[in-house]
């Protein structure tokens, strides 16, 4: 598997559950993204009309069965776009409408250098 260029972005407690952070990486803002210990990193640009994506409120997927019954699934998985309310799939991109529209999505590794979990470094892979 060919990763690309390989970019450090952190450390591992810089960035705990449920928390992000945007850097800037080769060009490009990137957010970060700590989902469960999973780190996820999307680009920061809404594929609608190009807002700052990461900017946006993290929060649950919402299912419905019917009025007034309705499910938060998925906490600290979606991403809100701030300018028109659009919903991302942090680790996939995908917009959760309309899978077909979605914003770039990068992989992420975490390199074990030294003895505490916290100062693991997280790179982003880009091609």
């Amino acid at each position: 598997m060919k990763r690309g260029t390989q970019h450090q972005v952190g450390t591992v407690g810089e960035i705990p559950p449920g928390q992000h952070k945007i850097v800037e990486v080769g060009g490009r803002s990137v957010g970060v993204y700590n989902i469960g210990g999973a780190f996820h990193a999307l680009r920061n640009i809404c594929p609608h009309q190009g807002a700052e994506l990461c900017k946006g409120l993290v929060t649950a997927y919402v299912t419905s069965g019917g009025p007034g019954d309705f499910h938060f699934d998925r906490e600290g998985e979606i991403v809100r776009c701030p300018w028109h309310q659009w919903e991302f799939d942090i680790a996939t991109g995908c917009m959760i409408t309309d899978a077909a529209m979605r914003t770039k999505t990068y992989e992420v590794t975490v390199e074990k250098f030294g003895v505490s979990i916290e100062n693991d470094l997280i790179f982003i892979h880009m091609s």
